[in-house]
């Protein structure tokens, strides 16, 4: 295997965005740029698949790559992930577009280009790396969740994304600056060395830890940094919010564990009582239950799956702080979290496009009432997403759930008591999911208010397929995913 098929996934998408340029003045149907940015999308994934199948060494690279640009195992994961995601959500936005005339080929490229910039923060080894990553996906993610220009709540979303967005990147940029400035270096190996060797000073890392966890709280929505998160999700169009609990979790997660587990990973900094671990277990338990008990009270199923994306952070964040006591384990756990949570909420979310045609969307408990039993697969992807996030068995959610709470009580500690706490606000979170469903097959329209009417698009449809299919399939043969994220965590610990 050649080695630069681990940064062929990387060219691939970014060629395809340059592409996308040229092809949105000569294409006749807009359709046809959602299919090319799908396809590449999905194929990247699929060629980072491989290469991680296959085994990692990127011996050959040239040094101006591996510098910046992880070619490492988990650089991979996170590009099957990401990429994987991204394209799935490129079909479900290609029939959502046209069936609400909203499609235009701008929409792609800053798909393709938000993708590109997960990509790379997945893969960032380099703080300079990591903040264009970082800064690339930002980016494609504000401008996506205005897209609609008419609507003001999109662009009100947009602007609350933007403004807490650009703090939590600066506090990130703040923290990275301290650690260089406590290492006098960028590159996260580096730093790591420089710590261990005792020649960092401890005293502008303990602060620079604070900002980055804080940089990266808003990111994943972790409490209390999520407050953008409800209005977001709501404002922005459905395959949008899709890309954002997706592609941006992912990419931010694949990039937390590289610099807690990687950079930061040794005595110094990861002692459970005084390290990060501490404030990421702190950070986990609130996340877990403002967001659990949160999603009760929201009328709004997208306001509710905001909260819903903000616990199931939380998971990964419990997963990532009991890393340094029991190890691959932990880190294991987290990255199994994410294909499972990804697939899960592209089912429900994208079956809230599936079941929205133009005029009458899907957005409230009392627009799905009856629709199961009136439209009995359309509605189908939309209660996998719900039973599979609620942790269900037999789903990935459940088994992503499964294995952290695993982890979590083979650590032992106050972590194990917060776990208990975590645990509890997701058993009574859980009837936000029987809400929906309930919704769905137990409950009928009244008469005169509006009921969703699903839409007739293949490329939706697929996109839903896909996902719902991957929910059952991690659920019941969790054995592939499981080695691909223990091959992707081994290396941080010296197998």
């Amino acid at each position: 295997m050649s080695d630069w098929l681990l940064v062929a996934p990387l060219f691939l998408v970014g060629g395809a965005g340059l592409l996308m340029l040229l092809l949105d003045a000569f294409a006749k149907e807009r359709t046809e740029l959602g299919f090319v940015a799908g396809t590449t999308l999905l194929a990247a994934a699929l060629v980072s698949g491989v290469a991680l199948h296959q085994g990692v060494t990127g011996g050959t690279l040239p040094t101006f790559i591996t510098a910046y640009l992880g070619v490492d195992r988990l650089s991979l994961f996170s590009d099957v992930v990401v990429a994987g995601g991204a394209g799935l959500v490129s079909l479900v936005a290609g029939g959502y577009l046209r069936e609400h005339d909203l499609e235009r080929g701008e929409f792609y490229l800053l798909l393709l280009f938000g993708a590109l910039g997960g990509m790379i923060l997945g893969r960032g080894v380099d703080l300079l790396t990591i903040f264009i990553g970082l800064e690339t996906l930002s980016l494609g993610a504000y401008a996506m969740i205005a897209f609609r220009r008419t609507s003001a709540r999109a662009v009100e979303a947009a602007m609350k994304y933007f403004l807490l967005g650009s703090f939590g990147a600066a506090i990130f940029l703040f923290g990275a600056a301290l650690l260089y400035g406590a290492t006098g270096a960028t590159n996260l190996a580096a730093i790591r060395a420089s710590i261990d060797s005792g020649e960092a000073n401890l005293g502008l890392v303990a602060p620079a830890i604070v900002l980055l966890v804080a940089g990266l709280g808003f990111k994943v929505s972790a409490v209390p940094f999520h407050m953008w998160t409800p209005d977001a999700y709501e404002g922005a169009m459905t395959p949008v919010t899709t890309f954002m609990a997706v592609v941006v979790k992912a990419a931010a997660f694949t990039l937390a564990a590289r610099i807690f587990v990687g950079a930061l990973g040794g005595e110094a900094t990861s002692a459970p009582s005084n390290g990060w671990p501490g404030v990421l277990a702190l950070l986990a338990v609130l996340t877990i239950v403002v967001g659990s008990l949160g999603s009760l009270a929201q009328p709004s199923l997208k306001r509710m799956l905001a909260y819903s994306s903000i616990a199931n952070a939380g998971f990964v964040l419990l997963a990532l702080a009991a890393v340094p006591r029991v190890g691959e384990r932990g880190l294991t756990a987290a990255l199994f979290y994410l294909p499972a949570y990804g697939a899960s909420s592209i089912a429900a979310l994208g079956g809230l496009v599936l079941l929205g045609s133009a005029g009458l969307e899907a957005v409230s408990y009392a627009d799905l009432r009856g629709v199961g039993r009136r439209h009995p697969l359309a509605a189908l992807p939309l209660a996998i997403g719900a039973v599979s996030l609620m942790g269900f068995p037999l789903t990935g959610g459940f088994l992503a759930k499964w294995y952290v709470l695993g982890a979590v009580a083979a650590s032992g500690g106050m972590l194990l008591l917060g776990a208990g706490v975590a645990l509890l606000a997701t058993l009574f979170g859980a009837y936000a999911y029987l809400r929906v469903l309930l919704a769905l097959y137990a409950e009928s329209p009244v008469e005169g208010e509006p009921v969703a009417v699903p839409m007739r698009s293949g490329s939706v449809f697929a996109g839903v397929l896909v996902a719902s299919s991957l929910v059952f399939h991690i659920g019941l043969n969790p054995t592939p995913y499981l080695r691909l994220a223990r091959a992707a965590a081994a290396p941080f610990f010296g197998s």
